[in-house]
């Protein structure tokens, strides 16, 4: 991971220079031929990037300005990040210095931001990997406080680990072994984790993810991940549920190949949850949160559950099952009704598990429901426009309701072929009796290319998102 880090002077080989104005190209150390070239270039060409290379060091200037609103003028720093990160790649630097004359003191952090997560890689698996060069970013002493370069660190370091996990396959990273790697990971910095192995789920009745995982050689789990600090500003926890389905084959539902390819991104919202309490013990936010996961594979095998089968939920709700590839919910909503046991504050669930999400608004937003949590939607979607993982509302009317009744059943596990992430958030909003928030992060969990900062593979979504969250919370109160 790259880190970001404080020097007390200016001897990197590598120096990035973010002005605002061309005049402000004097005040950056240039010699008075370098000076003129850049002016000349900038006046001819209006190019905004400019590169002079020394004999001992490089310094690379660019022009950014802020007419337009502030979040859009972050992201455009985050973009640029990530264009400089390749050039130092590619041109094998280790070290880079970003120093911002003029304009906005926060447009360096925000360069820096693009750098560290445009320059995450997956390459474990490789024999020959050629890893990237760049390792550390420095500002000058006094230049940024300390508390935001922490805080950038833990959020990217978060964000990262969640792509690793999202990265994955199966054979690496099953149910059992998410359930150690994430409980070790909180231990590790302060927080509490415990795991309820098959025997336990089954004694609690957890019909969902027994179901799900009827087909499994591997056994389920289901992960309880605690920050909860002396200080903490919320009386009420908040909880976050994250789907955790290491691998899905649509059960015999079967999806086709050209499906099934990703679909080691099914756990992205365990993923996303257990990275953000990770994170925010490793802060020491003064915010009490608890992360659920519930874990398994969705595969075929002679005791998997089909169409047809009724299943009773960890509340007691009985399921007919109309799709085995609506797997997702089912484990979701035994986490749900669970969460009822710690009088939450408030619970926010994520999950890749739509794919009518995804073709309804594509990658570049998330779709969000919401039930009794007006005004904290409201926050999520502020803060979403903030750091760039803007969300979409989409409406959780009575009547998408009666598309999930079962003549059979209290419920069916899907609604027919209209409104399918809606009827997907109406059949896990069933099981919550407090103020919550539904993620569909299909769309934006896991991309095929890479999108300036966000990589192929992977995204982290969301992690980013909740940190913010979490912290404008703690700072509120």
């Amino acid at each position: 991971m790259t880190t970001l880090k404080f020097r007390n002077d200016d001897k990197v080989s590598a120096k990035v220079f973010i002005l605002n104005t061309i005049e402000n190209i004097d005040n950056i150390g240039l010699s008075t031929d370098e000076s003129c070239y850049a002016k000349k270039i900038y006046d001819d060409d209006k190019r905004k990037t400019i590169v002079i290379n020394r004999y001992t060091e490089c310094y690379h200037i660019f022009f950014i300005d802020g007419d337009e609103s502030e979040n859009i003028f972050m992201e455009r720093c985050r973009k640029k990040g990530a264009s400089i990160c390749k050039w130092l790649n590619d041109n094998k630097y280790e070290d880079v210095l970003i120093q911002n004359i003029g304009g906005k003191r926060c447009v360096k952090m925000g360069c820096a931001e693009g750098m560290m997560l445009a320059n995450y890689e997956f390459n474990k698996y490789k024999t020959d990997a050629k890893p990237n060069t760049l390792k550390t970013i420095y500002f000058l002493e006094g230049t940024a406080c300390d508390d935001c370069v922490d805080k950038l660190n833990v959020t990217v370091e978060a964000t990262l680990m969640a792509r690793d996990l999202v990265n994955e396959p199966v054979n690496h990273l099953n149910a059992e072994r998410l359930a150690e790697f994430i409980s070790e990971k909180v231990r590790s910095v302060g927080g509490d984790a415990e795991v309820f192995n098959k025997k336990k789920i089954e004694s609690l009745k957890m019909g969902g993810l027994l179901a799900v995982n009827a087909g499994s050689p591997d056994e389920p789990t289901f992960t309880i991940l605690e920050w909860k600090p002396e200080n903490a500003v919320n009386e009420k926890p908040i909880v976050l549920v994250g789907k955790g389905i290491v691998f899905d084959t649509g059960g015999y539902n079967l999806k086709p190949s050209s499906s099934m390819n990703d679909m080691k991104d099914d756990m992205s919202g365990a993923a996303t949850v257990a990275c953000t309490v990770y994170a925010a013990a490793k802060a020491k936010l003064p915010v009490h949160v608890i992360a659920l996961v519930p874990a398994t594979d969705n595969r075929i095998d002679g005791n998997a559950h089909v169409t047809g089968d009724i299943i009773t939920m960890y509340d007691g709700t009985t399921v007919e099952v109309l799709n085995t590839d609506a797997e997702g919910r089912l484990i979701l909503a035994d986490a749900l009704a669970y969460a009822k046991k710690y009088d939450p504050m408030m619970v926010f669930d994520f999950a890749t598990l739509t794919g009518a999400a995804a073709y309804a608004i594509g990658p570049v937003a998330t779709v969000a429901m919401e039930h009794d949590a007006e005004d904290i939607y409201k926050q999520l979607e502020e803060t979403g426009e903030r750091v760039y993982e803007r969300l979409v509302k989409f409406p959780m009317y009575e009547e998408y309701g009666e598309l999930i009744k079962s003549d059979l059943a209290d419920i069916k596990n899907v609604g027919g072929k209209y409104g399918g992430a809606i009827t997907a958030g109406k059949f896990l909003e069933h099981f919550t009796d407090y103020p919550w928030v539904h993620f569909d992060i299909a769309g934006t969990a896991y991309i095929e290319t890479a999108d300036h900062y966000k990589t192929a593979g992977g995204v982290g979504i969301h992690v980013r998102l909740l940190m913010r969250f979490l912290r404008d919370m703690a700072t509120k109160d």
